[in-house]
């Protein structure tokens, strides 16, 4: 009954213990490196396994304390210590950019803000759940977003300790009349496609940049992460399924606008 309404993990956690002779100095830029080499072959083992969401960030990190684990300390060429929480902060940003790599499956992730890339990280996280604010914060840090700066003032909602985000249909479409996320691009489209409001789907699209292909590839990715009885999913569904036709249909009234002033 908890895990339904929560972040609650899937998983069991299994801690094993064993003796190992520690290194006495790991420097920094080397454990980096050996971090990522070694990472990369676990996240590729968890993803085939199926794990996701905040499991998969929990069990890369126990992952990871297998390399830095290993050091009695870890320090930069300068002499300084490297605390754990740093270590933790640059797995953070390679499980986080692995994943939204895979979600997107390696195609448009560059093109992507940090609050997009936030989102999308959210939704195959935790999908529709409200989240402790310190894990929230955890996650939106890797991507580069300072969760204070946006809370209550776009998609992302703070409720006491919580930190939820809003889906198109807990949106108006007044406060999306400017938009310049994408995100907020994307609730706005699927607001007026709600409404059946065709033309103002494409000029939205039109103005925005986003009749590419890269948009509706990042509203497919959102569309997987969320569970099937989400209205969010649902709308994004509805959308998708005509999206063919609507791309058509503007580039036809691009050509024809094309041809007039020719």
């Amino acid at each position: 009954m908890r895990a339904q309404e929560s972040a609650a993990l899937a998983s069991s956690i299994y801690i094993v213990c064993r003796k190992m002779k520690k290194e006495p100095i790991g420097w920094f830029n080397e454990v980096k490196e050996e971090l990522k080499k070694h990472l990369n072959k676990k996240l590729d083992r968890l993803w085939k396994e199926g794990i996701s969401g905040a499991d998969f960030f929990i069990s890369a990190i126990g992952s990871a304390i297998e390399i830095f684990g290993k050091y009695e300390k870890v320090m930069d060429y300068e002499g300084n210590i490297i605390r754990a929480d740093k270590l933790l902060e640059y797995v953070r940003e390679l499980v986080t950019d692995y994943a939204v790599r895979q979600i997107l499956h390696n195609g448009i992730a560059g093109e992507l803000s940090p609050l997009a890339r936030f989102y999308l990280l959210y939704r195959w996280s935790y999908q529709t759940a409200k989240v402790h604010f310190d894990e929230a914060r955890k996650l939106a840090q890797s991507v580069g977003v300072d969760l204070e700066k946006v809370w209550n003032r776009s998609f992302v909602v703070k409720e006491k300790e919580y930190i939820y985000l809003l889906g198109p249909h807990e949106r108006k479409l007044e406060e999306l009349r400017d938009a310049k996320e994408l995100v907020d691009d994307l609730h706005k489209v699927l607001l007026l496609w709600e409404k059946g409001r065709r033309d103002e789907i494409i000029e939205t699209l039109q103005k925005t940049g986003w009749l590419k292909d890269s948009f509706f590839r990042y509203a497919q990715a959102v569309l997987e992460c969320l569970p099937n009885d989400s209205k969010e999913k649902k709308l994004l569904d509805g959308f998708l399924t005509g999206k063919d036709r609507l791309v058509s249909e503007a580039k036809s009234r691009e050509a024809k606008l094309t041809d007039f002033f020719e």
